[in-house]
């Protein structure tokens, strides 16, 4: 009923009833990390997401994203269940969060339908809804909200569930009760299983070198990636799940399996571009032979998307390289040849080039 106090017991349950797998409150307040930000950006760890740099004071502050703030509501979204994946030779792996419909899109369409719930019943009130996009310290105001705590890896970690999770907040007018308490609450202890299995060392405790971690490289870096980290991405085109398969909390258990993801996260339907049907990976031979109309349809409804044609080319090439070194096969050497030649875009050519030499062959 309109005007009616809403409870913050009321208000999780109304995220509950939208089929998210957690939810709890946190205050609007200026992130007890926010120096820890800063220093991050100031050390350049944030590599060429320029993005980061900008509104870090928004960032560090949801009163600064909506006028007159005074509460988060965040909520869960279950993606994986830390099952291993099915490997294949001469297949590019794509990181498990990737692989269903685009979660911002299914997740805001679900906070969306919270909000307009909300807003009926307390009409003087605003809600903004975020997923990922927002300039918000998602996973901090999580732990605050009391669904986890931040790992050595900087994923939230829920126990008993582990990190596999995505996360969506609503800022919004109302005063309600926190759910969680401030305090961080150490969730890792003297385990540095996700420091240790990182391929290329981009982690130490609490901190992420985007500068080296490979879901950085492969989605966000639009340059040459630097060939020191050819070998250590494997087969990896699209993320990067190293850590999280590495942590203890994600283990399967029967508990873990049980809770699955939200049925808005299934694979998509369109399967192109030599894509597996379980959305986990594509063929490298067909990701090699891409124009950007394949590209375009192989993403269709997935957050792949944000990566260009250049950007999957060069991945490929370089999963390419480190399959052809332990295989031959004359298909997909051919392959990476064909893009070494002039007319193809600089960065994939020189990726091409790369590759060829590091296998013993002029480009």
């Amino acid at each position: 009923m309109p005007n009616i106090p809403l409870t913050s017991e009321q208000v999780c349950a109304v995220c509950l009833e939208h089929g998210f797998a957690r939810a709890g409150i946190a205050p609007a307040q200026r992130s007890p990390r926010a120096e820890v930000l800063e220093d991050w950006i100031a050390d350049g760890r944030h590599g060429t997401m320029g993005w980061m740099a900008e509104h870090v004071e928004v960032r560090s502050d949801a009163r600064r994203l909506l006028e007159g703030a005074r509460s988060i509501i965040c909520v869960l979204d279950r993606y994986a269940d830390g099952r291993p994946d099915d490997r294949e030779a001469g297949w590019g792996r794509v990181a498990r969060y990737a692989r269903g419909r685009d979660y911002h899109v299914v997740m805001k369409k679900r906070l969306h339908a919270v909000c307009d719930q909300l807003s009926a019943a307390s009409p003087d009130h605003e809600f903004r809804a975020c997923v990922d996009t927002a300039p918000l310290l998602e996973r901090e105001v999580a732990a605050r909200a009391g669904l986890g705590g931040i790992g050595k890896h900087t994923l939230l970690i829920e126990p008993g569930l582990g990190s596999w999770l995505l996360i969506g907040s609503i800022v919004t007018t109302l005063e309600l009760e926190e759910t969680g308490v401030a305090e961080d609450h150490d969730l890792c202890g003297a385990c540095t299983r996700c420091i240790d299995a990182c391929p290329t060392d981009a982690i130490t405790p609490w901190s992420v070198d985007a500068r080296k971690c490979i879901s950085a490289l492969t989605i966000e870096h639009r340059q040459p990636i630097d060939d020191a980290f050819h070998e250590a991405m494997g087969d990896w085109i699209y993320g990067c799940d190293a850590c999280q398969e590495a942590c203890p909390h994600n283990r399967p258990t029967r508990r873990s399996v049980a809770a699955m993801r939200h049925d808005s996260h299934e694979s998509p339907v369109v399967l192109e571009g030599g894509r597996r049907e379980d959305g986990a990976a594509f063929r490298l031979i067909d990701v090699l032979s891409w124009d950007e109309s394949v590209r375009r349809d192989a993403f269709t409804g997935s957050s792949m998307k944000r990566a260009k044609l250049p950007m999957m080319l060069r991945n490929a090439l370089i999963a390419a390289g480190n399959a052809l070194e332990a295989k031959d096969d004359p298909r997909l050497l051919e392959a990476v040849r064909s893009l070494a030649t002039d007319g193809v875009p600089d960065m994939v050519r020189e990726t091409a080039r790369s590759v060829l030499a590091r296998l013993g062959e002029s480009g």
